[in-house]
């Protein structure tokens, strides 16, 4: 299976990172009644962390691990595609060089912690989103255009057919919970 590579703010993954974990996690309060016996309180599910590992190889692979701490060295959370799990909104919080770098290997690790403010609609928007006007006038509908999906269409193949970014036709597209699935007859806002 061809899996579509992993993005992160502006950074595009040359290769998917060849491990993959993500940590879900519900926290559960224990209340002890009276004869030994106790009842369970559901606090609630926490964030999902989402971990790897991954390496580049060849000529200029130090380079571009340096491009990939470049993006861990930005502020605020961002839009986090990964081609199995659902997109979120997430904060990129380590990244680690596993090993001395040599110029043509180096292997990494790193991890991202979800925002949940994406599912509640507080999602702090990508730069790139958040300016992208779309040619929008005050009412915004007025001028909006939409592609109905076919068989093969993706999210990442429309952005590029309408010479949007990604982030800019997620963000015209709110309903859309999983960037990663879309279906065949559903309308995508490209305008």
């Amino acid at each position: 299976m061809d899996l579509s590579p992993m993005r992160y703010k502006g950074y595009t993954w040359p290769h998917n990172p060849r491990v993959y974990s993500i940590d879900y996690e519900r926290k559960m309060a224990v209340h002890k009644t009276p004869f030994g016996l106790f009842r369970l309180q559901d606090l609630g599910r926490t964030n999902r962390i989402m971990e790897g590992e991954g390496e580049f190889v060849g000529e200029g692979a130090y380079a571009q691990f340096g491009q990939l701490a470049n993006v861990f060295y930005e502020r605020g959370p961002g839009l986090l595609i990964h081609p199995l799990w659902q997109a979120a909104n997430a904060y990129f919080v380590s990244l680690r060089l596993e090993q001395e770098p040599r110029p043509d290997y180096v292997r990494y690790s790193f991890a991202f912690w979800e925002d949940d403010s994406w599912y509640t609609g507080l999602a702090v928007q990508d730069t790139a989103a958040s300016q992208a006007g779309g040619g929008q006038t005050a009412s915004g509908a007025e001028d909006a255009a939409y592609h109905r999906v076919v068989k093969g269409d993706t999210l990442w193949d429309l952005a590029l057919r309408y010479g949007l970014s990604l982030a800019e036709l997620i963000a015209l597209n709110p309903q859309i919970k999983n960037p990663n699935l879309i279906r065949v007859g559903e309308e995508v806002r490209v305008r």
